[in-house]
């Protein structure tokens, strides 16, 4: 490159703008226009799956180049302050959305789109108005709230989503508190290793393990993660269609089957077994009843409690659906006692299926991932990062909290395969969904 060629940014702003265009097309195609930050209606593409592929493409391409292109013409010290350190979950922004979370605030705003004046609100909180002001304030420069005249502040678009209904509370109160208090300490436990804490920062912040301090905001947490990833692409990328009647699936350490209770709903020819420990079980019982009873009275669910590190799994199942909580919370050895525990179960025709994140690279070269013929690898456009950067980032985000957490972490394509390989089950292909994916094993 010469030192007056700018096709590095020009390609950049040509991505923005045909992305840009491409948006404004399929908002036109359901008669409406995109919406603006003040707006407080869901909009029409709330969940992934149901967002067309030219519309997340688009916003995967706008999120990515906006991202390069301002760190490309930035000074580096500028971005490394204001962006790579304090925009990255590290510093006062985090602390300040946990504030709000914890204290409500956006709840107690809800309905009001005139706003109301922070001594209201810190009155209804318990907190400090001055304090609370200067925290909405940040707050509102990142368009989080907005400040409709001085020292009053209402919900937009995105403080919608710390109402405590909406379950993207639960991830933010998650990475604001439990994992910022742990990597605050991950360089200590990298160089100042200690056998008090395992290598795992949150036991050597807190002094206990991550599931004996927080038991109620992980699992909701997982489940609002699932909902921002698209955890209804399982019901949309594999070829249920094809199986026939009464086909049955057993969902690993599935919780209360809320991922599974989709499926079933989609293609109601599938049968479902759910197994997990018996105080889930029960609760998962209760959550079918309410949700989904149908499925009760027809007997196309079934309830089997068991313990995934002790206990084998449901005897011939035709698929074992492990969710992406499982694997990635544990270390390999565990994970590896869970999926074998599995294989135990399984028939010759049997099929295993990891709803996963799949780490991609972030350099554009031919490896490992690429020997994988059955591998929906899907790489962004030339100039962007073969891993779509800044607009996947959440993912390698979420494996350093796992590192920090549970001392566990989300794996690359290869790592999955490599493990599928310590437990008798044969890689046999990646379907891609996005953030999350479908890893497909047979039995060797």
């Amino acid at each position: 490159m010469s030192s007056f060629d700018n096709t590095h940014i020009t390609a950049l702003t040509d991505l923005i703008n045909k992305a840009v265009q491409d948006v404004i097309a399929e908002y036109g195609r359901v008669g409406q226009a995109v919406p603006s930050l003040d707006t407080l209606e869901p909009g029409p593409f709330q969940v992934p799956e149901e967002t067309p592929t030219i519309l997340s493409n688009a916003i995967q391409a706008i999120e990515a180049a906006c991202a390069q292109l301002s760190y490309t013409v930035a000074p580096p010290g500028s971005v490394m302050v204001n962006t790579l350190i304090i925009d990255a979950h590290q510093h006062e922004e985090p602390a300040c959305l946990l504030v709000v979370t914890e204290a409500r605030i956006a709840d107690l705003l809800l309905d009001k789109p005139e706003g109301l004046p922070v001594s209201e609100l810190a009155s209804r909180s318990g907190l400090d108005t001055t304090k609370l002001t200067r925290i909405l304030r940040l707050l509102a420069t990142k368009h989080c709230f907005k400040e409709v005249e001085p020292g009053v502040f209402s919900n937009n678009r995105l403080s919608m989503k710390l109402l405590s209904s909406d379950t993207v509370s639960s991830i933010v109160g998650l990475l604001t508190d439990e994992s910022l208090r742990a990597s605050a300490y991950l360089n200590e436990t990298l160089t100042d290793p200690s056998e008090m804490d395992g290598g795992i920062p949150f036991r050597r912040a807190t002094g206990y393990q991550f599931f004996d301090y927080h038991k109620t905001r992980f699992p909701r947490a997982m489940v609002g993660w699932g909902d921002v990833t698209g955890k209804g692409f399982l019901a949309k990328v594999y070829p249920w269609t094809l199986q026939p009647v009464d086909t049955t699936i057993c969902d690993v350490g599935g919780g209360n089957g809320h991922v599974t209770m989709n499926l079933i709903k989609t293609h109601p020819h599938i049968k479902l077994v759910i197994q997990d420990q018996p105080q889930v079980i029960e609760m998962a019982r209760e959550f079918w009843a309410k949700e989904y009873p149908t499925a009760i009275d027809q007997r196309r669910v079934e309830f089997v409690p068991f313990d995934f590190f002790k206990d084998t799994a449901v005897h011939g199942c035709d698929f074992y659906y492990v969710c992406q909580s499982l694997p990635r919370d544990w270390p390999d050895a565990e994970s590896e006692l869970i999926l074998k525990n599995v294989r135990k179960a399984m028939k010759p025709s049997s099929r295993v299926i990891i709803h996963d994140t799949v780490l991609r690279n972030a350099v554009r070269i031919r490896d490992s991932v690429d020997d994988y013929a059955n591998a929906q690898i899907d790489l962004a456009p030339e100039p962007l990062l073969p891993n779509y950067g800044v607009a996947r980032v959440r993912t390698y985000e979420l494996d350093m909290t796992m590192m920090n957490l549970l001392n566990s972490k989300a794996r690359t394509l290869p790592e999955f395969v490599e493990l599928g390989k310590k437990c008798g089950l044969k890689f046999e292909k990646l379907y891609g969904t996005g953030e999350t994916d479908l890893v497909e094993y047979s039995p060797v």
